[in-house]
């Protein structure tokens, strides 16, 4: 008992003349980690894995470290680095599906994939929903935010952040769905919100014919510069509200066009105009 306790002193003996700014910087790195591992396992089956392997290892680390080690410890020690090392393959075949989706995800990163190549595969997606929610007849109304923040009006609706896919879109805006009357907030490639309630326009500034998605559409455009596509659940025409402005009737061509010319870089001034004559014509 007494060799435990002076091993025990002595151990915290040399913790003490470590340099502490050192040692803080290196836990608060640990624990970054740490906390970013168990926010991406959250839910999957290898949480609970991760939890027992840190606490097995952890408990034997301590007890090597507080051996004496005047008593010679060295086959323990030894047993112990090989114990490390098969720990690591054990880790690295347990959690083959968990690695291959971390290689996925960073593959996916902003910092591997082109600003423009990402704002098509945006635009893809809401076209695709778009032109399902025109086919039948689903109103919908889906606001990109830009520079200004939306961050009040998200705070009305139900946190999603989750990637946007068009699946995903036709599942909120589905008939009879608790989420399917409000509106949409895109950040940054993903669905940040949904149920969210848009502040609407004054009733003399929309048309008559036009309903409230609309209303909502084009009062969130002139309050925010926000681009705000909307689908008529009466007529399955596809609109777009930006600059407080509305864009009525707009083809899958004139709709890609209008917005790789607002969201994609160095292109803002002349695929707009090129779109809004295209919908113009359609309306003449």
């Amino acid at each position: 008992m007494t060799q435990l306790f002076d091993a025990i002193t002595a151990y915290l003996r040399r913790v003490g003349n470590y340099n502490h700014g050192v040692v803080v910087v290196e836990l608060l790195l640990i624990g970054v980690v740490v906390w970013w591992l168990m926010r991406f396992l959250r839910g999957t089956r290898g949480a609970r894995l991760v939890k027992g392997v840190a606490v097995i290892l952890a408990t034997v680390y301590i007890a090597i470290r507080l051996l004496p080690e005047d008593l010679g410890w060295e086959r323990i020690k030894f047993l112990y680095g090989n114990f490390l090392l098969f720990a690591f393959v054990g880790i690295v075949v347990a959690f083959q599906p968990e690695l291959r989706r971390v290689l996925i995800q960073v593959g996916q990163t902003k910092f591997f994939s082109s600003p423009l190549g990402r704002v098509q595969a945006m635009i893809a997606s809401l076209i695709e929903s778009a032109a399902y929610f025109s086919r039948n007849k689903i109103g919908a109304v889906m606001a990109i935010e830009r520079s200004v923040g939306l961050g009040e009006i998200e705070e009305s609706g139900t946190s999603i952040d989750a990637e946007l896919t068009s699946g995903l879109l036709n599942s909120i805006f589905y008939p009879g769905g608790a989420l399917h009357d409000m509106g949409v907030i895109i950040r940054d490639g993903r669905i940040a919100a949904a149920g969210c309630q848009f502040p609407l326009a004054e009733s003399e500034e929309v048309d008559a014919s036009l309903g409230s998605r609309h209303r909502a559409a084009l009062g969130l455009a002139k309050d925010s510069d926000a681009i705000v596509l909307v689908v008529s659940e009466e007529t399955g025409r596809v609109s777009i509200a930006c600059d407080g402005q509305l864009y009525l009737g707009l083809s899958p061509e004139a709709l890609d066009a209008l917005l790789l010319g607002l969201l994609a870089p160095r292109k803002m001034q002349r695929k707009p105009a090129r779109a809004d004559k295209e919908a113009k014509d359609e309306d003449a």
